[in-house]
């Protein structure tokens, strides 16, 4: 839907021949409008109803009683996943899931142990006002107002009340004023008494460091905090880099601990304003608002005056600053007059239109929408531009300052932890809790051995386990297809550039066992409906695999051309760009891998791994968002097909769903039976699910709704069939970083490292993996939590297999970050999410056709 429909159905039009910023058009918004600093502030908690349990009454003690605290009327969904436990329904782990074989090595980590008092309990209080006060302010300010509460360590929601000192009496009586003489009685009854391991006590230590990192004079943004008092500047793009920490509090092993992240927050030193008169100077300017809207539209831009971040879901070209809104209290002001006093800032451009965004709900049962109107000259926009992502310079700096090495890293964090006992109203924060910061965690973890390479008739032994592309030019590939039908399509201009490619692909291709045949060349004009045309005419049922070589990355002519030969006419396809083979220093470089793609179209072997298990199934599930239409996500589901695991069955699912859960489990495991069935004359006896793309806080949703799917899939009662089952959640983002300390300095761990242990989690079966190299800054481990598990394997045994199944990803000659049954699913959702937006063809489902 284009900006001007999608006015049209929101009851107000724009007019193409505008030629001033920020003329007004007769239009008018529906909805309550308020600039965005009069928009309710995010608070520390947010309960504003109390679950029926809890006015039925709780005893003490039990901890039933605790609820969930909440950020803007929305739960913080990382927290959800405390009260999950899936380890106590694992027997063969339930006493231990250490493994033992590897090489011990000494590791340093990124935790630091926090220490409370032997008998340390949370108190929590259930506050009722009578009358009711609908101002949370007011609430809270009628509350902290009483002298019992002045010296009191103390967190409060306005409904729900924690202390880390217990109230004298069960149930507290309080009285007081309001500014209006307005007598309120404060009834404070005890609900529950919680241990520091208690979900709710995560919540609150959470909620501490929050004040505590406010203490150190840093600023939050979303989740993280940053420093803007030392940013990194690039002025030739105009950019900004602010330093900051991700923090969390949890409970592991057997420790509370703080865990801190360095990172930074990219902004433009551009407002929203400057852009748009840019825009406005440039283009051509009877276009300038669809312009405007397609460049801006979902953008997220950040407001210095209070640090706060929001979406732009549109623009209202009908507003200006000169324009009045209703405050709070009932009095009109101009947008302009409000931030001269709010803040002491006058605007420059009176004419400029307002941005718009939709707020987040705040009440469980939210009424009419609720949006703030934004400043354009106020507002910097965040992140990278297409045009400044293309700057191969900037993005070298960008690396230089955002990659931190570890003993860059290490520096930082040894920064914040000092400022953290230093400073007194952080120490001070902390110690009215009882709570100690401590040292920085050391643990012991072990690496895997290396695994050798198995080709067809020899077993390589590469130099580098992280990159063996060098060593795969001197072996035979596992299994290959003769490729003697098919075709080349490029234009007139890039003919010379086909000729040479295909000199280098018989080079490489002999040395491999992989027979490349004469293809026919076909040359058209540089325009899509010219590639398209030649592919429709000479594409038929003989043809193996359709190359095009594009002459620029227009996405268009791409997405054309993978609709019709994924859909329409299902052959396998291989499109480069020319200006990739224009690059003849790295053209045998290009043409292996393109090779080797082109071997796991026609549905061939790369390499294998030793196996240890047989009838052994192993599938990958990712789920993405489709970028076409909302509400709709894409389910990827890829599975073993043979013993070796160098075969695969890919399938992918459009659902109606704006959820990240996978409806179609079911048909496709079922699929994925008769695959095997069929090249293996028996089913598997053990299936292992790797569940990528997993959210904060869609754990228990994945435990009660997909892993129910897999199993009543798999367990047929008529034939007896019932295999072996596991499924593991893959994280690819954590909070821990592991460093080993050699020769003196802190470097990467080694390759196959694995940590289970003290860095875990006691209610999961859960352990870290380090499965890729880092060429600059600190490597990020990957994190598995097996949430299912009766195949019964020893935790060496597991680990070791998801370690064996990050080499067999035949889209890089080398270890990845994660197995490759979930580097397939993902790299299936994100064609069919990006450019197809249908479900491929099954005639392909045998084949790596989205490599």
């Amino acid at each position: 839907m284009t900006g001007r429909a999608r006015a049209r159905a929101r009851g107000f039009c724009r007019s193409p021949e505008l030629r001033q910023l920020g003329q007004p058009q007769p239009a008018s918004w529906s909805h309550p409008t308020v600039p965005d600093s009069e928009a309710s502030t995010s608070t520390d908690l947010g309960t504003d109803r109390i679950p029926q349990r809890l006015k039925e009454g709780v005893s003490v003690g039990d901890g039933a009683g605790s609820t969930l605290i909440q950020k803007g009327g929305k739960t913080w969904n990382s927290f959800l996943e405390l009260g999950i436990h899936t380890r106590e329904k694992l027997a063969h782990v339930k006493d231990s899931k250490t493994g033992s074989t590897g090489v011990p090595v000494k590791l340093v980590t990124n935790l630091f142990n926090l220490v409370l008092p032997r008998e340390w309990h949370l108190f929590q209080y259930h506050v009722v006002f009578s009358p009711e006060l609908a101002s949370k302010r007011l609430r809270i300010a009628l509350l902290y107002s009483h002298s019992k509460f002045l010296k009191k360590a103390k967190v409060f929601d306005g409904t729900m009340l924690f202390l880390s000192e217990k109230l004298e009496e069960k149930v507290t009586k309080l009285s007081g004023e309001t500014q209006k003489g307005i007598y309120v009685t404060i009834t404070i009854t005890l609900i529950s008494e919680l241990p520091s391991s208690s979900p709710t006590c995560i919540q609150v230590f959470n909620i501490i460091f929050k004040k505590v990192l406010q203490k150190l004079s840093m600023y939050q943004i979303g989740r993280h905090f940053y420093s803007p008092s030392d940013p990194v500047e690039i002025p030739r793009h105009k950019l900004s880099l602010w330093p900051g920490f991700a923090v969390s509090v949890s409970q592991f092993e057997s420790k509370l601990m703080f865990a801190a992240d360095v990172i930074h927050k990219v902004l433009r030193n551009e407002t929203v304003l400057e852009f748009m008169t840019g825009l406005y100077n440039r283009k051509d300017k009877s276009h300038f608002i669809e312009t405007c809207e397609k460049e801006l539209l979902g953008c997220i831009v950040l407001t210095r005056y209070n640090n706060r971040t929001y979406r732009i879901d549109d623009i209202d070209w009908s507003v200006k600053p000169t324009d009045t809104f209703q405050r709070r209290d009932g009095i009109k002001i101009t947008y302009c007059d409000y931030y001269k006093q709010q803040y002491d800032i006058s605007l420059s451009d009176l004419s400029q239109p307002m941005l718009v965004s939709q707020l987040k709900s705040k009440g469980i049962d939210s009424g009419e929408a609720r949006i703030a109107h934004l400043v354009p000259e106020l507002c910097f926009l965040t992140g990278l531009s297409k045009k400044v992502t293309s700057d191969f310079r900037l993005m070298k700096d960008l690396a230089t300052e955002t990659c931190l090495n570890p003993i860059r890293r290490q520096q930082r964090l040894s920064r914040l932890a000092d400022n953290i006992q230093r400073n007194t109203e952080a120490r001070f924060e902390l110690e009215t809790w009882g709570l100690q910061f401590g040292c920085q965690m050391s643990l012991t973890g072990r690496v895997a051995p290396s695994e050798k390479i198995l080709m067809l008739d020899s077993i390589c032994q590469p130099m580098s386990a992280a990159d063996w592309s060098r060593d795969m030019r001197h072996y035979k590939l596992l299994g290959v297809q003769p490729l003697n039908n098919w075709l080349i399509v490029c234009s007139h201009r890039n003919e010379d550039v086909a000729e040479s490619l295909l000199s280098c692909l018989r080079r490489v291709s002999g040395p491999m066992g992989f027979h490349f045949g004469k293809p026919k060349i076909i040359k058209v004009q540089e325009n899509t409906a010219a590639f398209m045309r030649a592919i429709q005419q000479h594409t038929n049922p003989d043809v193996q695999l359709v190359m095009c070589i594009l002459p620029s990355n227009q996405k268009d002519c791409y997405d054309s051309i993978k609709k019709f030969l994924s859909l329409d006419h299902p052959i396998p396809s291989q499109c480069v760009l020319a200006r990739t083979l224009s690059r003849q220093g790295m053209m045998m470089s290009i043409a292996t891998k393109i090779a080797m793609q082109v071997v796991c179209k026609l549905g061939g072997e790369l390499w294998a791994v030793e196996i240890p298990l047989k009838s052994l199934m192993v599938v990958g599930i990712d789920v993405n968002r489709e970028t076409c239409a909302r509400g709709r996500s894409v389910v990827g589901f890829v599975s073993s097909s043979n013993s070796g695991i160098t075969r695969w069955f890919s399938r992918c699912i459009l659902q109606n769903t704006k959820t990240e859960m996978a409806d179609c489990l079911k048909v496709c495991m079922k699929g994925a039976l008769d695959r095997w069935y069929r090249y293996n004359h028996s089913f598997p006896a053990r299936i292992i699910v790797y569940r990528d793309g997993v959210g904060d806080g869609q754990l228990q949703t994945i435990v009660d709704y997909e892993v129910p799917q897999l199993l009543s899939s798999l367990r047929d009662s008529n034939s007896g069939y019932s295999p072996k089952v596991s499924v593991i959640v893959v994280r690819k983002k954590c909070m821990p970083r592991f460093f080993t300390e050699m020769n003196g300095t802190l470097q990467n761990p080694p390759l196959g490292t694995v940590v289970d242990s003290e860095a875990t989690r006691p209610e999961w079966y859960d352990f870290y993996l380090i499965s890729q190299a880092a060429h600059r800054g600190t490597i990020t481990p990957t994190y598995y939590n097996v949430i299912y598990d009766d195949n019964g394997l020893k935790p060496d045994h597991m680990q070791r297999l998801t370690y064996k199944l990050c080499h067999l990803y035949y889209n890089w000659p080398g270890l990845i970050k994660i197995p490759a049954p979930c580097q397939y699913a993902h790299k299936l959702t994100f064609l069919v999410g990006q450019s197809i937006h249908r479900e491929p063809s099954m005639e392909l489902a045998d084949c790596l056709f989205y490599l």
